[in-house]
């Protein structure tokens, strides 16, 4: 195993790189908040609903990367965001079967929407696994900007959000997260990292950030090294990293004390 990457591997390490960045940076701070919800999985039940768009258009014929997939995907998923707040309102003692039952309907759906599909084991797969290795650096440039905006919007004004403003932040989140590294590098980058460092009490998000770097940084050089996929890789270091973090900082006290 040789961790010695010409140049041709820098240019699609280093955009991959990015592209989990910038997903760590927007889902870390709102995974704390659906662990504070106990809504664990609502990110999956949005997945997997704005997956659902993109395969509805997908069906219809436009582009893969065009702006009507797009277009698609966001609006299935603020669609499945007004659904959930509607029964977090409706039945808050029961949302979060609520929610399973929503992501297991959206995860048929999309099965139902490739069944004529001949390459319809291949879209499944992509929407679940993704394709993080052949992002491109003119789409991070746009996708930077609305994280950057959704970012702005959470921490100048997540108290004023109330639970709509909330779903419909997250759904355009996860929205152009899972379409940029999968279903499953999303579930684990929004709820490993503020897993693993829930007991903290201070510096909390800047540890759980650092978590999701390395995890990335590791993940994708492992890959690369075993010509392995890049997504599920990346899912096993993210948990095998936090959990050598939280068996390390419960030794030392870190989390029992919320020392820095």
């Amino acid at each position: 195993m040789s961790f010695d990457f010409g140049s041709t591997e820098a240019s699609i390490l280093l955009p991959a790189f990015a592209a989990g960045l910038l997903v760590t940076a927007t889902h870390v701070p709102l995974g704390m908040q659906v662990l504070a919800r106990g809504i664990v999985f609502i990110d999956l039940a949005i997945a997997q609903i704005a997956g659902c768009g993109v395969l509805l258009a997908d069906q219809l014929g436009f582009e893969p990367t065009g702006a009507a997939v797009q277009v698609a995907a966001l609006c299935a998923a603020l669609a499945g965001a007004l659904l959930l707040t509607w029964t977090e309102k409706a039945w808050p003692d029961v949302q979060e079967a609520v929610i399973g039952v929503t992501f297991v309907l959206a995860a048929t759906g999309s099965v139902l929407l490739l069944a004529s599909n001949v390459h319809g084991s291949e879209h499944l797969r992509d929407l679940l696994v993704g394709q993080i290795l052949w992002v491109q650096p003119a789409r991070l440039l746009w996708v930077a900007a609305a994280y950057g905006l959704i970012l702005l919007l959470w921490f100048a004004a997540r108290e004023r959000l109330g639970q709509l403003g909330f779903y419909a932040l997250f759904a355009v989140a996860v929205t152009l997260s899972v379409q940029l590294v999968g279903l499953y590098l999303v579930f684990a980058t929004l709820i490993v990292p503020p897993l693993a460092t829930r007991r903290m009490v201070r510096r909390r998000l800047p540890t759980a950030w650092l978590l999701g770097v390395v995890a990335y940084a590791t993940g994708l050089m492992l890959s690369t090294a075993l010509d392995l996929p890049s997504g599920p890789v990346i899912v096993w270091v993210l948990v095998v990293v936090a959990l050598l973090w939280h068996a390390a900082s419960a030794k030392r006290g870190m989390i029992i004390h919320g020392s820095d």
